[in-house]
């Protein structure tokens, strides 16, 4: 038999790669991003809080104020839509519900760049939508959606919705029916049975879901500009122009550690809520 130490010593070698990929590719940018977003756009070692204080512009707080609105309004959208999709996935028969997994991943299996030139096929002007609804008598003439904030948000839902029903599905198959049947059987209505025990049991997921699709969405800047041309600029759009136009490596480097840091803010609040769930139920 291996001795404490010899065992001690194999987990630290199984261990020890993680350890090095993380500081190597995880660690050190992060670092160097954080250093960067201190120095001028001249270049040099000085530190500078220019680069902060810029962001406070009004003409970049709208963005971010831009950023925020799309976001919220993606993540309510798929919320009410994703939702209902994984509760309903979980409570399939086995082999359905494999066929619905499946359909559901399906799209990851073709690049993202090429699925959304897709709906530019479906939302322009002679595009599929409008020539539906034409024949349907729905509409007159077509309706102008490719290239506008409808647009993108509908980008914005189709790409993320997977990672919501996803949580709420991986939430969903661990519930405990028997709770809900014991409810139904005190006299509860399906509506209470819902909001007083699969709503909160499964609260864990939604609100997972919301954090993969909220914070992803401030920073995917291709689908404004492929869906929305460029009509609204998102945080991510920011940081490549300025890498790449602008040649100002420190200023968005600054604008990365902001968005950095609303995001870590979000994920200690999802902790603490998860937490203080936890901690409910058990009490």
């Amino acid at each position: 038999m291996k001795s404490k130490a010899g065992k001690k010593r194999t987990s630290v070698f199984m261990i020890l790669p993680l350890y090095l990929f993380t500081i190597v590719f995880v660690a050190c940018p992060l670092i160097y991003v954080l250093i960067l977003s201190f120095t001028p756009q001249e270049g040099g070692f000085a530190f500078t809080l220019e680069n902060y204080r810029r962001i406070l512009e009004p003409v970049y707080l709208d963005t971010f104020v831009q950023s925020f609105q799309l976001a919220i309004t993606s993540t309510l959208i798929i919320c009410v839509v994703g939702y209902p999709f994984g509760y309903f996935m979980a409570r399939l028969p086995k082999e359905k519900k494999e066929k619905a997994m499946l359909f559901l991943m399906l799209p990851f299996w073709v690049n993202s760049l090429i699925r959304l030139y897709g709906w530019i096929i479906i939302l322009q002007k002679k595009g599929i939508l409008n020539y539906i609804l034409e024949k349907l008598g729905i509409i007159d003439e077509p309706l102008k959606i490719l290239y506008s904030y409808p647009a993108i948000v509908i980008g914005m839902v189709y790409v993320l919705l997977p990672f919501m029903a996803m949580s709420v599905y991986s939430s969903a198959e661990k519930l405990d029916w028997s709770l809900v049947e014991a409810a139904r059987d005190l006299g509860a209505s399906k509506t209470q049975a819902f909001f007083h025990i699969i709503l909160k049991l499964t609260f864990p997921g939604l609100l997972s879901g919301i954090i993969l699709t909220f914070i992803p969405s401030m920073g995917l800047f291709f689908i404004a500009d492929i869906l929305g041309g460029n009509k609204i600029v998102l945080v991510g759009s920011l940081i490549q122009e300025q890498m790449t136009r602008g040649n100002n490596w420190p200023f968005a480097a600054a604008l990365a550690v902001i968005l950095m840091l609303l995001t870590t803010a979000m994920i200690m609040a999802y902790r603490k809520i998860t937490n203080a769930k936890e901690l409910e139920g058990i009490g």
